[in-house]
């Protein structure tokens, strides 16, 4: 897994949590929108969801640090998140934090099995630090062979997380909302300016929890109605605020960090995270904007259900799909018309080719989504 390696973690995707019923409980009214949530699939949120994945995969293919910027795929998938966990949290927290685990693991335990062998067949050696191969609270460890991946795992670590922090982050945030969503981004600001981080695994958890917990915050903020009361000036000034310091902060340390890539970044990234989800998300509770004239074009509708129901499979087996892609070409230069009609130097033919080796893993893994969500196995949902 050596070829076509990145610098630097994907910062992208987030795990697509089914369809949850509601419970008959009801929080208090002070802390509730005002109009009834539709208990099925919301295509904005969905359509959300598929442009990040797909955005994630450009980036590990094509590596343009401006891609965070145009959309950043981590901090909208986590204020994704943090909407459904608070929609979830109205059931009971234990039932709650089960049900994820069990959603997650087994996929995640499916495409370890593999990664691991394929570095134990490569020379590598596991010490104690495997149990994180068994629950991800921790980066697991591995060779530099498969560095391209399992570097993606910060993500799922980062997310795990946050769905055990959920109940004791959403109590907090119900006494008061607005300023402790303000005040989360304190943390990321403590870390780059007061406090370094530990190294070693502690101090990557902090930096992710630290760079993401803004928008998490903000999914609950969505859900619990305090985006859909708030006015445009205010958000709008606000997210100004947070785009402009984010982008000021990336430009202007591009020397330290040796790009303006937001990966690189993490308090620029925060930023600019904030201020761009921040729109996104109180455009939908302000405007009530659903996307459900995507059941007009069938084809779009049915791509972007697929891309939800396979999301985990679709992230973790990405970058195997662009490594697998690369040996695929080197064999294709063997074939004379191959090499004298098709653009096989091209990044956008391995782009293509990776797409296209993702739709074959998400037909043969896949499945294991289904069984994790105990759900009949189906080739495509």
């Amino acid at each position: 897994m050596g070829a076509h390696s990145r610098t630097g973690p994907a910062r992208d995707v987030q795990p697509s949590p089914g369809a949850r019923s509601p419970s008959d409980a009801r929080p208090s009214p002070d802390v509730r929108p005002s109009r009834p949530r539709s208990a099925g699939r919301d295509r904005y949120f969905d359509t959300l969801r598929a442009l990040a994945l797909i955005r994630v995969v450009t980036y590990h293919t094509f590596g343009w640090a401006w891609c965070g910027m145009v959309f950043p795929s981590m901090g909208v998938m986590f204020a994704l998140a943090g909407t459904l966990m608070a929609r979830s949290l109205e059931r009971p927290a234990p039932n709650v934090l089960s049900s994820r685990l069990r959603r997650l693991l087994p996929p995640f335990w499916f495409w370890g099995f593999f990664v691991v062998l394929a570095m134990l067949v490569h020379g590598w050696m596991p010490g104690p630090q495997i149990v994180y191969w068994i629950v991800p609270l921790g980066d697991p460890p591995g060779n530099a062979w498969g560095e391209q991946a399992w570097e993606i795992l910060w993500y799922l670590r980062t997310y795990l997380w946050f769905v055990l922090l959920s109940p004791a982050l959403l109590w907090i945030f119900r006494k008061a909302p607005v300023p402790v969503l303000l005040l989360s981004l304190a943390p990321v600001l403590v870390l780059n300016f007061l406090r370094t981080a530990p190294d070693g695994r502690l101090g990557s958890a902090l930096w992710d929890l630290s760079t993401y917990v803004f928008c998490w915050l903000l999914g609950f903020a969505h859900r619990d109605g305090v985006l859909e009361r708030a006015g445009p000036v205010p958000v709008a000034v606000l997210a100004a605020a947070a785009l402009g310091y984010g982008a000021w902060y990336a430009f202007s340390h591009q020397a330290a960090f040796g790009t303006y890539d937001l990966d690189e970044n993490p308090l620029a990234q925060a930023f600019w995270s904030a201020g761009f989800v921040l729109l996104l998300m109180w455009a939908k509770a302000y405007f009530h904007t659903d996307f459900a004239w995507l059941g007009r074009f069938r084809r779009l509708d049915r791509t972007v259900t697929v891309f939800n129901a396979r999301a985990v499979t679709i992230y973790l087996w990405h970058e195997i799909a662009l490594v697998l892609a690369v040996p695929l070409i080197d064999r294709f230069w063997q074939v004379p018309a191959f090499e004298a009609y098709l653009p096989l130097d091209s990044q956008w033919f391995l782009f293509g080719v990776g797409w296209l080796l993702i739709a074959v893993l998400v037909l043969l893994c896949g499945w294991v989504e289904d069984v994790a969500a105990r759900r009949k196995p189906r080739l495509l949902p």
